[in-house]
């Protein structure tokens, strides 16, 4: 069974996708000097600071991971991140419907096109830096990551955004995303996912299922396949996230989440190849079969899911999960999804030298 999920340093969980997700790395206190004019705060000030997440005098909160980015001097528009390259990939990829969402979402950010980075591996997906018109990096197989480790660490006063595949990210690129989860550096990882390799048309991935024939696999994958949110729990990622490429609404939900949190945000996005592995995600994405597959989690809420929400999680008296009548239990005893955990578990990479 898919569930829909967004899970926070160590709250475990499986499943495909939640507009709730959790910020919970340590602020960091440091902030460059812009030049305050006579009568303001010193811009390393906690007022000033307070300042520029619109916390002083009525303004609206800037999301939390772009507290030492610059402040577009105008309003963008979608069309302002619309790069002049031609949009390549197979008819009906899901990559389509990822890329107009997250162009569509980079305007709310309201930060100047100069101060947003993407940084890509290889693979299908990694050809979205040439469609945005901001600064990026086409870099080498699976080291994206890595390279937007040192980019993030060193430029505090830019957005950066990784765009990585199951295959670029979970093969050759496993170390390099793990430890740059842990670390918690202020970057954001899009992993999408489509369980194939697809540039190389169609050899089995790290997120195959087992039994899968491809190419590589003419009898079968015998491999158990990477769960992505998993393994980013394992690596004690400070905000994990599930979403779904045909589900523009959450899907620039959870992007917003993510850029609200102080830290490495780390997103599967399930992502059909209608080329060498259509309806991957058949049972998340079919109407007949979304309702009783999909669980849409809410921060505080009871787990529930079912076409009239009468299904629900809770613990057994052993500690396994069983699924439940939810319509005829004490909600109660129901699991309730918590988004958020103790912010001072976490603390952003240099931090510590800057608090």
């Amino acid at each position: 069974m898919s569930e829909a999920t967004a899970a926070n340093d160590g709250a475990a969980s499986n499943g495909a996708a939640n507009n709730g997700a959790a910020n919970n790395g340590a602020a960091n206190n440091s902030a460059a000097n812009n030049g305050a004019a006579d009568g303001e705060p010193p811009d390393g000030s906690r007022a000033a600071r307070a300042a520029r997440d619109g916390a002083i005098e009525g303004g609206p909160r800037r999301p939390a991971s772009l507290t030492l980015v610059p402040v577009a001097d105008q309003k963008l528009s979608t069309r302002d991140f619309k790069s002049d390259q031609e949009v390549r990939w197979c008819p009906g990829c899901g990559d389509y419907a990822i890329l107009a969402a997250f162009q569509s979402f980079l305007p709310e950010l309201e930060i100047p096109r100069e101060n947003l980075v993407i940084i890509s591996g290889i693979g299908c997906s990694s050809r979205l830096p040439y469609y945005v018109d901001s600064y990026g990096m086409h870099s080498i197989h699976g080291r994206a990551p890595a390279i937007a480790t040192g980019l993030a660490s060193s430029r505090p006063d830019l957005s950066v955004w990784v765009i990585t595949g199951d295959g670029d990210a979970l093969s050759i690129g496993g170390n390099h995303l793990i430890h740059a989860l842990r670390r918690n550096v202020n970057i954001k990882i899009l992993l999408f996912n489509n369980r194939i390799y697809g540039l190389t048309k169609g050899q089995y991935s790290p997120t195959s299922e087992q039994g899968k024939v491809t190419k590589s696999t003419p009898f079968g994958s015998l491999d158990t396949p990477f769960n992505p949110i998993s393994l980013a729990l394992g690596a004690e990622a400070g905000f994990v996230a599930r979403t779904i490429d045909s589900d523009r609404k959450h899907l620039t939900g959870v992007l917003r989440a993510a850029a609200d949190h102080r830290g490495t945000a780390f997103v599967e996005i399930y992502q059909n190849c209608p080329i060498f592995n259509d309806d991957a995600f058949a049972p998340v994405t079919e109407p007949g079969a979304r309702d009783q597959n999909l669980i849409r989690l809410e921060h505080g809420e009871p787990v529930r899911f079912g076409r009239d929400r009468s299904r629900g999680l809770r613990f057994t008296r052993y500690g396994s999960l069983e699924t439940v009548d939810a319509s005829g239990d004490d909600a109660s005893s129901l699991l309730a999804h918590d988004a958020h955990a103790d912010p001072d578990r976490r603390v952003p990479a240099g931090a510590q030298a800057q608090l």
